[in-house]
């Protein structure tokens, strides 16, 4: 009775077994991919980001260059004093009066006549036009300032048709609709430069590491196949390369490519030192590839190098080196937002995320938002590509394969 139930299991089991599908290598690696909840996180967060710098620019009002003096250095956020239904009143850092509607839509910059400046008591009076109505709209910024109005709990009070209204009692957050992630010291609208920005630092990083990949896996196939006094001379070439620190080497080229275009020097600069790592790790494929029996195989069948290189090593080899360049792409990111950020990027009035950091810089304290929104991205980009690559070397390499 035992041994007919044991043998009823057994031929369930492979009754399962034989009716289970196959997977191809790719298809496999495609399945454990998706048990990865981290790299499937970060797979969706590179398509957003993509769309992000790619569609993004074309919802907005604003190109990245366009210039609105009137809304310079408005936050995303903004502390409004509410008069009267769709009438607020935003106070900027320069003392710039902003009308702002209950929506959130920044409506216009009142004009200050230099006359309407009384400095000396703190007092500036702005003409705003209501229904075809000349009206003042007085700003008292003397409190706790002065001695005589000392003690106070506000900062500063307005005046508008007759009444008083304070920072304490009036006082509202309304999210900035009209420009959601702030503008900068020119009135360029953030968004719109950090989607740009995205479009740059992503078609920099992407091209320089395509090239580095064909770059690299040439190479370091040549010389991994070829072996002998061949890989001597082309690994040393590679040592002379790497022995000079890799960022030093991109800013002395990006000296060198100054007077020409600031994107082109950067995909230059990167194109022509990514590739060394690449190729040692293709090399160090094809010295362990090039000893299997097909490739053996192969050269008894007589057929050339080249094809035994791009027909049976190099496809050998794929798990590791689409590993390697997801990631390099963050690196190139980083890279190019580095060169950015120390004054070798783009030209004005272009804008990648490493220009964007560094000219928020200067204002870091008075406006911390410019320097956060394009240092999330790289962040936010850094970190997609991370997971993503940790959960490729985990579907394509065998030797981390978990079940």
């Amino acid at each position: 009775m035992a041994s007919n139930r044991f043998n009823f299991v057994e031929n369930k089991v492979m009754d399962l077994e034989t009716t289970r599908p196959s997977l191809t290598y790719w298809q496999d690696a495609w399945r454990r991919l998706k048990q990865n909840k981290l790299s499937m996180i970060g797979f969706v967060s590179i398509i957003l980001i993509i769309l992000f710098g790619t569609i993004g620019p074309s919802f907005t009002s604003y190109s990245y260059s366009d210039q609105v003096n009137d809304f310079k250095n408005m936050p995303p956020m903004l502390e409004v004093i509410h008069v009267k239904d769709d009438l607020n009143f935003y106070l900027t850092k320069d003392y710039s009066m902003i009308v702002v509607a209950d929506s959130g839509k920044v409506l216009e910059r009142l004009k200050l006549p230099s006359l309407n400046k009384d400095a000396r008591n703190k007092v500036y009076t702005y003409v705003m036009m209501e229904d075809g109505i000349e009206k003042d709209v007085v700003l008292d910024f003397s409190y706790n300032l002065l001695k005589d109005k000392m003690g106070y709990d506000y900062d500063y009070t307005i005046e508008y048709d007759g009444n008083i209204y304070t920072t304490v009692d009036s006082s509202e957050m309304k999210f900035n609709v009209e420009f959601p992630f702030g503008t900068d010291n020119l009135g360029r609208d953030m968004l719109t430069r950090v989607m740009y920005g995205a479009r740059i630092s992503l078609t920099i990083a992407f091209v320089a590491t395509i090239v580095n990949l064909f770059i690299g896996v040439i190479y370091g196939s040549i010389a991994g196949y070829e072996g002998g006094r061949i890989d001597n001379v082309m690994m040393r070439i590679v040592d002379i390369i790497n022995s000079i620190p890799l960022v030093l080497y991109v800013i002395l080229l990006m000296v060198t490519f100054k007077n020409s275009d600031g994107l082109m020097n950067i995909i230059i600069a990167l194109s022509s030192v990514y590739w060394v790592s690449m190729a040692r790790l293709v090399r160090g494929q094809m010295l362990s590839l090039k000893e299997q029996e097909f490739v053996l195989a192969a050269r008894v069948l007589g057929v050339p190098k080249y094809k035994i290189i791009f027909r049976h090593l190099i496809p050998n080899a794929m798990g590791p080196i689409i590993v390697s360049m997801t990631m390099m792409i963050p690196t190139a990111v980083f890279t190019e937002a580095f060169l950015g950020f120390i004054g070798l990027g783009v030209s004005a009035p272009q804008a990648s995320w490493g220009t964007l950091a560094s000219n928020a810089l200067s204002g870091l304290i008075t406006y911390p938002y410019q320097l956060f929104f394009p240092a999330l991205a790289i962040a936010l980009t850094m970190l997609a590509f991370n997971f993503l690559g940790d959960g490729l070397r985990d579907a394509l390499d065998p030797r981390l394969r978990k079940g």
